[in-house]
């Protein structure tokens, strides 16, 4: 008893002292001028102190009524292309979803996109990369990294370096099987290698739609695009496909079909992790050996789990989740909702109201430094999703949004 007294007395002073600090550093906070809003500004786009020309630039806009140029300022630093953004979309990148993975061509190509103001949603459909030719750097291959990988070791900077080609003229891709980041080498290596193709659409919503297939469970929709490798009885147990299974396959598989003429194509043997693999694409008038179609062959795999399923012969695509209750991801009535190739998947998916939301939810977090957790807050994320329509999708113009709201915290 007497210890816990003892204690309880020593910590008082302790505690005492932080309350103080916290009630000082919130004075501080509401205090803030121009010159401090300009530094936290810089602080949060570019992650590096600015110079002090630099800084009294900013604090001038801010004091003007332009806090908006400042931050534009902030992000003419490379730290912004160099740090921040390819710290922000490299795990977008990989199945780990890790930060710790080198340059590589989905992350230079968002980046380019946007310091270029390209509209975002093209990221999932455009015939776009970025690469940095006359640099010196081992050229663009299809099957190595080593393009980007120097660009990173040599620190080369992103925001003045890169360049934005087509991917047709880059990788050789035809113009109907571009689809933005979904067809760079890099997406091909983490979501078309092995497996069943499945993979690039799960990482396409968790990625730009910000959420799993769980949520959009829907066991209302046809199963009639369900391939043949689902078993309907997992374990011997109809119940497990109607209850865990049917919800998400239904609506994914009814997609995925978009990606039926891909593959990630490596030697298994001397290259097991796929290191020097590269993305194939079957162009009209070649054929699978094991299909006899243009669909590759991982679309008949384990055929036999279920021989009534759907078989994929070419490369169509449906949106079923346009009906019943994922009508709320807000799709683009102006699109058909189904058609052929992963181009014109890639819009629908990046012409809904949730991509749209998403990437602006991500760009609030990564600045403010935490999610939105009020009504401002939202209210703010509201504003900026219409801002982002309203001014051709340059996402650029989110992180300096974002960054001029936070500006007092």
């Amino acid at each position: 008893m007497k210890k816990a007294i003892s204690l309880g007395v020593t910590f008082k002073p302790m505690l005492k002292g932080i309350v103080a600090g916290l009630i000082t550093l919130i004075s501080l906070n509401a205090a803030a001028g121009p010159r401090e809003q300009a530094k936290r500004i810089h602080d949060r786009l570019a992650g590096i102190p600015p110079t002090e020309a630099i800084l009294a630039d900013m604090e001038a806009d801010i004091a003007s009524g332009d806090a908006l140029a400042a931050a534009y300022t902030a992000m003419d630093n490379d730290a912004f292309y160099s740090v921040t953004l390819k710290n922000w979309v490299t795990p977008w990148t990989n199945e780990p979803m890790t930060v710790f993975a080198p340059l590589n061509d989905y992350t230079a190509t968002v980046i380019g996109m946007i310091r270029d103001d390209v509209d975002i949603r093209e990221m999932l459909y455009g015939n776009v990369i970025y690469t940095a030719p006359g640099q010196g750097l081992p050229a663009y291959s299809n099957s190595n990294n080593n393009h980007y990988e120097q660009m990173e070791l040599q620190r080369l900077p992103l925001g003045t370096v890169l360049q934005q080609a087509t991917q047709t003229s880059v990788t050789g891709l035809e113009a109907e099987a571009t689809a933005g980041v979904l067809t760079t080498r890099q997406a091909a290596k983490a979501f078309l290698i092995d497996g069943t193709n499945r993979a690039q659409f799960r990482f396409a919503l968790l990625n730009h739609f910000c959420g799993d297939l769980e949520p959009l469970k829907d066991i209302e929709r046809s199963a009639d695009r369900i391939r043949q490798d689902v078993s309907r009885s997992p374990g011997g147990d109809s119940r497990i496909f109607m209850n865990s299974c049917y919800g998400c396959h239904a609506g994914m598989d009814a997609f995925i079909g978009s990606f039926a003429y891909y593959d990630y194509v490596y030697d298994m043997d001397n290259d097991p992790d796929g290191e020097n693999g590269q993305l194939v694409y079957n162009s009209q008038g070649v054929t699978d050996p094991e299909t006899g179609t243009r669909v590759v062959a991982k679309y008949h795999n384990n055929k036999f789990n279920f021989p009534g399923g759907y078989i994929t012969e070419d490369d169509s695509w449906e949106n079923y989740w346009r009906k019943g209750p994922n009508q709320l991801i807000g799709w683009d009535d102006s699109l058909p909702g189904t058609g052929n190739g992963a181009k014109s998947m890639g819009m629908e998916l990046s012409h809904s109201a949730r991509f749209s939301r998403c990437q602006v939810e991500k760009v609030f977090e990564n600045v403010c430094l935490r999610p939105p957790v009020d009504a401002n807050d939202r209210a703010q994320i509201n504003s900026m999703i219409t801002s982002l329509a309203n001014n051709g999708y340059q996402l650029k113009r989110t992180f300096a949004e974002s960054a001029v709201y936070c500006m007092g915290e």
